[in-house]
């Protein structure tokens, strides 16, 4: 049986899977910003052009998901990622939870 695949829906899903990966990475990006900014590791002049640049990322991103009409189904692959890390996340803070699950 010969396997059928629309290459239309494969750009489009591998987009939005790279999409979401590129935003997964800059959210950890914004997150070690602030963290040197109010940690004063920066000049002001680094601290602006730094900010300068998660704008202009920002930007682009959003840009490149409506260019390719690919905004909703980026924030749906978003969203099941974040239930994906926060599920992980729990069961390494309650591990009592993780066997419970186990032994079902």
């Amino acid at each position: 049986m010969p396997l059928t695949v629309d290459e239309k829906s494969l750009k489009h899903g591998v987009l939005s899977l790279v999409v979401t990966l590129v935003e997964v990475i800059q959210e950890a990006l914004d997150r070690q910003a602030l963290r040197r900014m109010n940690g004063h590791d920066l000049t002001p002049q680094e601290a602006e052009r730094l900010a300068n640049a998660l704008l202009e990322l920002d930007e682009a991103m959003e840009q490149i998901k409506e260019d390719h009409g690919i905004v909703s189904s980026v924030a749906d692959l978003h969203r099941g990622l974040d239930e994906v890390v926060d599920e992980v996340v729990d069961k390494l803070i309650n591990p009592q939870r993780w066997a419970e699950e186990a032994d079902r």
